[in-house]
């Protein structure tokens, strides 16, 4: 099943500007079309085989049931109850699967994983999540900002807490299409020097955009239309939880902080979790439930993120 001139999806910088553009504008519509009741089985006899090394709730059943609407099958392998699991090489496992499969996802811990499973991989291949990015949950995350905002552009976007693969994942969104983001994290748990540096150097290339690394959360939620989170310890952190807690213990986005933000007659700000959340840690329940979260749209909208990635790469639109 190799395909000549395969494209992988592994970060966003795999995009150009306007394909970002393109995917969150093709994520609208297959929304809406879904909507209707319309069908749009675009990948009939595709299939996708899935990988999970970590747990995974909202990336399972979002390429699952996205390669199910768009007339394809997935493959669900989890790490344990497969060969890798006993130690067959990443290598190994990409070439055989890509002789059953159209396309291979995998969730995994360190991003040097999917980069070796990507160079044997003959079929596109999707990062599901790495330590080091999350690119498939920034793409719904910029569908649901449009959705609210009906733009992209002229905003300002804050990220509160660990500069870990949604910052850096964030990062390369607003270097890509020159956003301005401010990052709030405590010492310590900065996000990688090396892509923020490599963002600066886009946005000054560019003139378009800029990243400002903050200590004081409300330095960074000041005047935001846009205020993101995430989980202060995340998979293969939970021995360093406690240490966690500690550190980000005034990160906490609550109606206080919350209250920094831009608002207008018009508008106010909106929040984004990428779930699961721990209310009363990075983010208050009142303001998770509260009418500024666009956290349930958010989510829902992976689904439809995910068919508008699998219809271009798949379908050979990317």
């Amino acid at each position: 099943m190799t395909k000549p001139g395969k494209r992988d999806f592994l970060t966003l910088r795999d995009l150009q500007a306007d394909e970002l553009r393109a995917l969150v504008a093709r994520a609208i519509e297959l929304k809406a079309m879904r909507q209707r009741g319309e069908a749009h089985r675009v990948l009939e006899g595709q299939v996708l085989a899935m990988i999970f090394e970590k747990s995974s709730t909202r990336t399972r059943v979002s390429f699952e049931v996205g390669m199910f609407e768009l007339g394809g099958h997935a493959v669900h392998l989890a790490g344990q109850g497969s060969q890798i699991a006993r130690g067959e090489p990443i290598e190994d496992t990409a070439r055989v699967l890509s002789g059953y499969c159209s396309g291979i996802l995998i969730r995994t811990f360190g991003h040097e994983r999917l980069e070796a499973l990507a160079a044997m991989a003959p079929v596109p291949v999707f990062n599901g999540l790495t330590d080091r990015y999350h690119p498939c949950q920034v793409v719904a995350d910029l569908q649901t900002v449009f959705e609210v905002r009906g733009t992209l552009d002229g905003l300002r976007y804050a990220w509160v807490g660990d500069g870990n693969n949604m910052a850096h994942s964030w990062i390369e969104a607003a270097a890509l299409l020159g956003l301005e983001l401010a990052i709030a994290c405590p010492a310590g748990y900065e996000p990688d020097a090396g892509i923020v540096a490599s963002a600066r150097q886009r946005m000054a290339e560019t003139g378009q955009g800029s990243l400002e690394l903050v200590r004081d959360p409300r330095d960074a939620v000041r005047n935001s239309d846009v205020v993101s989170t995430d989980v202060w310890a995340s998979m293969g952190q939970e021995e360093e939880a406690a240490a966690r807690r500690q550190a980000f213990a005034s990160y906490c986005v609550d109606e206080a902080l919350l209250a920094e933000a831009r608002a207008t007659p018009t508008a106010k700000a909106i929040v984004l979790h990428c779930l699961p959340a721990h209310r009363g840690e990075e983010i208050s329940a009142q303001v998770l439930e509260g009418p500024q979260s666009a956290v349930w749209q958010q989510a829902e909208n992976r689904l439809h993120a995910q068919k508008a990635i699998l219809e271009a790469f798949l379908d050979g639109r990317a």
